[in-house]
């Protein structure tokens, strides 16, 4: 097999045009190739840059899990933290965990975030929603997202050999104009994504300083179908960031 490291969009671009499957960190496919075969070529972004940046409000699809700092919001670091063994975190990516995970353990985060994902494709670049993202499993070349009040995330320790640990995650977010009415014409949003099991599902609501409030009506969608356990996990876990997102604004 022949890997390819292209150190512009434009040549990484050239190297899918021409069959070469993207690897990212290796640690999802490389015993699926071991057992069904490896591809003539492989292409890695980790030399292009656009695919290696992390800032306070983006993070490109090659980073490594472990150099996911705290330079990125509390719920984006705290999930990459979480993530498998040291070893793991320095092999894996960003890009891999998303698109190439049925885990997907930092989905939750991104979606907090609302992050768009920039996505390249041997004829063209182009932002999208996560939905989309995970629908498609694109080549991610980068998340971006608007700086949150405050974001929390809370995973809880789960069985060895069982499924998936559960996973809360939740940020509140001011309006576009940062004075509470956003276009001019709305409150913030608090939203939150939980998951149970392989599957995340994620809500959005209106912003407000009334926890009670804001905790009904989280129990008006589809997260009231949650078993009892995770149901107090987002409690606990929306009143904790409710509580930091007052404080912040």
């Amino acid at each position: 097999m022949q890997l390819r490291l292209p150190a512009s969009i434009s040549d990484a671009q050239q190297c899918l045009a021409e069959g070469a499957v993207p690897i990212g960190g290796a640690t999802l496919v490389w015993a699926a190739w071991q057992r069904d075969g490896f591809p003539e070529q492989a292409v890695s972004l980790r030399h292009v840059p656009e695919a290696n940046v992390v800032g306070p409000e983006e993070l490109g699809g090659a980073v490594l899990l472990h150099r996911v700092d705290a330079t990125v919001p509390e719920v984006l670091h705290r999930a990459a933290s979480g993530i498998g063994t040291g070893a793991v975190r320095r092999t894996a990516t960003v890009g891999g965990n998303i698109v190439g995970s049925t885990l997907r353990c930092l989905l939750p985060a991104a979606l907090v975030l609302d992050a768009r994902a920039t996505v390249l494709e041997p004829d063209s670049v182009y932002d999208t929603d996560l939905t989309e993202l995970v629908a498609k499993r694109p080549l991610l070349l980068g998340l971006r997202w608007r700086t949150p009040l405050a974001s929390g995330y809370r995973k809880v320790e789960g069985d060895a050999g069982g499924p998936p640990p559960l996973v809360v995650a939740a940020a509140v977010h001011a309006d576009r104009d940062g004075d509470g009415d956003g276009d001019g014409s709305g409150p913030g949003q608090l939203r939150v994504a939980v998951r149970d099991g392989y599957e995340v599902l994620s809500e959005s609501i209106p912003f407000g300083t009334d926890a009670d409030q804001v905790l009904h009506a989280l129990e008006q969608t589809d997260l009231a179908a949650l078993p009892a356990p995770a149901r107090d996990h987002l409690r606990q876990q929306v009143t904790d960031v409710l509580a930091r997102a007052g404080e912040a604004a």
